[in-house]
């Protein structure tokens, strides 16, 4: 009888530690998943930019076609890799990030082949649409470190105890983070 007394005690304290828990893992999970949204709707902007960057390409200058192709593919796929924010895995993010990734890639070489271009360089149209899309991409920059910012807090909350505890109970797991890219970290080489 005293064993059983004890592990009721054990239980009920054990729930009253955690119930606190279970609210504020609540309010951190909808944090990350509207910062989560943030991002979401700064790729989307950055994506909506593109059709039109493209357009005033093609019609200023005699362009490369297979940039703009990759341009256009690369776009396809990474808008096509929706993420839904319950599962916000690292495995997820990385597949997502990975498709952006590709894109930010042929974007890069789109820009850097418009410099052979006086005429588009001069064009007002692609100008704004070049200086909207670096703006994007900061605002993707900053919408992606509020969102890492909101999942440590997450992570540190599901695993510290005794919210590890109702985590577990609760099925509450872990979300992942935006990462550099691979070779974010060298250098790269420029040549006049």
């Amino acid at each position: 009888m005293k064993k059983l007394f004890t592990a009721i005690l054990v239980l009920v304290a054990v729930m009253n530690l955690s119930s606190c828990s279970y609210n504020s893992m609540v309010q951190m999970d909808e944090d990350v998943k509207a910062k989560w949204g943030a991002v979401e709707s700064q790729y989307q902007r950055r994506a909506d930019l593109i059709p039109n960057l493209v357009a005033t390409v093609k019609g200023v200058a005699n362009f490369e076609k297979s940039t703009l192709v990759d341009v256009t593919e690369a776009r396809a796929k990474a808008t096509s890799i929706q993420v839904d924010p319950t599962k916000l895995t690292p495995e997820t993010i990385q597949k997502f990030q990975a498709a952006q990734g590709q894109l930010s890639t042929a974007l890069g070489r789109l820009l850097v082949a418009s410099e052979n271009y006086p005429e588009l360089k001069a064009n007002q149209n692609f100008t704004a649409l070049q200086a909207q899309l670096e703006g994007t991409e900061n605002r993707i920059n900053v919408a992606r470190l509020d969102f890492n910012s909101s999942v440590q807090a997450y992570n540190s909350k599901i695993r510290s105890f005794p919210a590890n505890i109702t985590a577990k109970m609760f099925g509450f797991t872990e979300k992942g983070y935006f990462q550099a890219e691979a070779g974010a970290n060298k250098v790269p080489t420029v040549q006049f």
